[in-house]
């Protein structure tokens, strides 16, 4: 029997998520789409692999089977894959960077050592987590903490920053030099469980109400706005400043807050003779010390 993989990772997927809309908009998928396929690996296989409801979707006996073995599958597949384009040449790297992070200078030095390799970056949505683990980038330079389980990765810490209190710019505290966490004691401040930011929840502004809690579909954009609005605040990594751009809203730096901890993963078993060389650059150029260094630059 010829199994299309494609389809065994679809099944994983809504496997994950136990719902046919939240698997389609994951997968980028139309929702009928992604229904069609899972029916076409049942028809395969000659079994029902989910117990569909308005709920949400279960596995079946036979679902709960496959699944281990369908990861199983899919790892292996990837690993054959990444085997053999290691062997071949020119090498090449793709380099995925959670957003908020920039690390071009860390691909140019790595496209100066090695110039007849192919030197990719992939900028990612804090909600594309299977980047690393589906073999779409073969490394991930991001924030901890991280949205998969590191089992299997090899993790090396890069750096720690500290954070910024991001509110609108009417905002008591908007003008602020710094702030500490007791100034925001009215608040109710809830961290993300797979990204590093802090939120606060929503409260009503005058005779507005309170809007619902930024949601894990809500885009980058949409959160913003209840932070714009002074619905709310939140406290970001002080190397993200995309909230900078715009007018209504102010960065002011936390003095006593965590630091988030900026990280290089790559995959323990991956061949890639590139990798070697790009954790040292990153080592280099986006390490403890190489930061300590900038952060002593006069600004111009």
């Amino acid at each position: 029997m010829d199994v299309d993989l494609r389809l065994v990772r679809y099944f994983t997927v809504v496997a994950e998520y136990g719902n046919f809309g939240r698997a389609a908009t994951r997968l980028h998928l139309a929702q009928p789409s992604l229904s069609r396929q899972i029916q076409r690996l049942e028809a395969q296989l000659g079994v029902r692999l989910f117990d569909r409801s308005p709920q949400g979707s279960s596995l079946t006996d036979a679902g709960r089977a496959l699944l281990p073995r369908a990861r199983i599958l899919l790892q292996e597949a990837e690993l054959a894959a990444r085997t053999v384009r290691a062997a071949v040449q020119p090498r090449s790297v793709t380099v995925g960077c959670a957003e908020g992070l920039v690390i071009t200078a860390c691909m140019q030095e790595l496209r100066r050592r090695h110039p007849e390799s192919q030197v990719r970056t992939r900028h990612l949505d804090w909600r594309d987590t299977r980047a690393l683990t589906e073999g779409r980038v073969d490394a991930l330079v991001a924030y901890k903490p991280l949205p998969f389980s590191t089992d299997g990765f090899q993790v090396t810490k890069l750096h720690e920053e500290p954070r910024v209190l991001v509110t609108s710019a009417s905002h008591p505290l908007a003008n602020e030099e710094a702030v500490s966490l007791r100034a925001l004691s009215d608040e109710e401040l809830m961290a993300c469980v797979s990204t590093p930011v802090v939120w606060s929840t929503p409260k009503p502004v005058g005779v507005r109400p309170a809007p619902p809690p930024p949601a894990i579909d809500d885009s980058y954009e949409d959160k913003l706005e209840l932070i714009a609005t002074g619905h709310c605040v939140a406290l970001f990594p002080a190397s993200d400043r995309r909230a900078a751009v715009r007018e209504d809203i102010a960065l002011v730096p936390v003095i006593d807050t965590d630091p988030c901890e900026v990280v290089l993963v790559t995959r323990a078993d991956d061949p890639n003779p590139l990798l070697g060389s790009l954790e040292d650059v990153a080592r280099t150029l986006l390490g403890t010390a190489s930061r300590q260094e900038n952060s002593t630059l006069p600004i111009s």
